[in-house]
């Protein structure tokens, strides 16, 4: 799903790089591109919150169409997280990059990036997606539900953090296979990635859906990408929701 040839193009400032990809969607203009913010006015992050768009980072939306169902659009939050933590592990080296469901890269317990998915209908049977994120290279947002860290905040004093663009080149090559690689081969091959770096799991954490909550031990991830939670009642399968372990509840 994610061209390999896809252009990229560069914003000075927009309102939000997923709500410009919106736009071009309802306009009919589903060429693949990326289109990159240096800053953002109204950046947008999961259930309607303000994204922070802070210079330096990157701020990124891949706008295409597809034939794919919605199911599999959504396992490409899942190879951007992994594919996210596989660039981390060569600037800061391995072990040190996981994966908080559902959308969610951290370093060393705190968030380092954010994914999100749009999409919607056009034509017969097909479907436009935008696949966003934004990784804090130079500058963490304060006032978050959980700790925050960035790239700079990583690196040694005499070592530049990445410029995003850089990033974006780095990034590409891998996001491109995991999502070939999902193409030929299903999930399986990229859950198992991810399960490899599941931030919290085993932990007990709670998951909050509106105004309900739900308590219980991560135990993995299911075949269509649902956070596995164990509970005093049995196993439930979580397609959405917020995921709070101790430290933040």
């Amino acid at each position: 799903m994610i061209d390999a040839n896809a252009p990229v193009e560069v914003f000075d400032e927009i309102d939000s790089t997923i709500l410009e990809a919106r736009r071009r969607a309802d306009r009919g203009e589903l060429a693949p591109v990326w289109l990159i913010a240096k800053v953002q006015t109204a950046g947008r992050g999961r259930r309607g919150r303000s994204w922070a768009s802070l210079d330096g980072n990157l701020m990124a939306t891949c706008l295409f169409a597809t034939d794919a169902p919605p199911s599999r659009i959504a396992l490409l939050g899942f190879a951007t997280g992994v594919a996210i933590a596989e660039v981390f592990d060569e600037i800061i080296g391995a072990a040190r990059a996981t994966l908080k469901w559902p959308n969610d890269v951290f370093i060393d317990g705190a968030k380092a990036a954010g994914i999100l998915l749009d999409s919607g209908c056009y034509g017969a049977g097909r479907t436009w997606a935008a696949l966003a994120f934004g990784v804090n290279l130079a500058v963490a947002p304060d006032g978050l539900d959980q700790p925050t860290t960035s790239m700079r905040a990583l690196l040694p004093p005499d070592v530049l953090a990445p410029e995003p663009l850089a990033f974006l080149a780095r990034l590409r090559p891998k996001l491109e296979g995991w999502s070939a690689r999902t193409e030929r081969d299903g999930f399986e091959p990229l859950r198992a990635a991810w399960l490899a770096r599941a931030h919290g799991l085993g932990q007990q954490a709670r998951v909050v859906q509106g105004d309900q909550s739900i308590e219980g031990r991560i135990a993995g991830l299911s075949q269509r990408g649902e956070l596995e939670l164990d509970t005093a009642t049995g196993r439930r399968l979580i397609a959405a929701g917020d995921v709070l372990l101790p430290h933040a509840a």
